[in-house]
């Protein structure tokens, strides 16, 4: 994509609609999205969001995939670069956690209901919540065959992981919790 000062001129137009609506997400909630300031920073016509999203809701249903990408990519590297299957288990959450707090908006979007439904998700965003739950699932599987762990059910294991990992980041989000308590509740929770 290649921008100037007068706007968008060559290049992915769609890439470019999405990458300015992250912008406005890093500020505002989905929620007060508009197509038409997402073209305006993009330095489109007004209408040029249509002619890729066919509304909002396409939209941000595509940023929640994005956000979902790159949540899913910033715990498979925080897993790959801890040794040991307990020390993977505790990168994955602070990893899950440090993203929230970072993106915060982009966080909420992922698990909005409105726009990345659980029941019906686009196939785009499927392939990433399967690949999430190998990546927890395939840890947890391991986890339980370690000293401390052994004999745990590991889809009882997983989801109290995923709910108190996913409290906790929502909770320090929305100001509750500062960000340095996640490292030693992580540890707490997983030691």
């Amino acid at each position: 994509m290649s921008r100037s000062a007068s706007g968008y001129h060559h290049g992915n137009l769609q890439a470019a609609l999405e990458d300015a609506a992250l912008d406005l997400l890093e500020t505002t909630s989905a929620a007060k999205i508009s197509l038409r300031e997402v073209a305006r920073r993009a330095g489109v016509s007004h209408n040029a969001p249509y002619h890729h999203f066919g509304d909002r809701a396409a939209l941000l249903g595509a940023l929640g995939v994005r956000g979902m990408a790159d949540l899913l990519a910033a715990q498979e590297a925080a897993a790959e670069a801890a040794d040991g299957t307990v020390a993977k288990v505790r990168a994955l959450g602070l990893a899950y956690v440090r993203y929230a707090a970072a993106h915060p908006q982009g966080f909420a979007l992922v698990f909005d209901p409105d726009y990345c439904g659980v029941d019906d998700p686009s196939s785009d965003m499927a392939a990433l919540i399967a690949r999430n739950e190998q990546l927890l699932g395939g840890l947890v599987t391991q986890l339980v065959t370690e000293p401390g762990f052994e004999g745990r059910d590991p889809m009882a294991l997983s989801a109290a992981l995923w709910s108190t990992v996913h409290g906790m980041a929502q909770l320090i989000t929305l100001g509750h919790l500062p960000l340095e308590a996640a490292e030693p509740a992580i540890h707490a929770l997983v030691r």
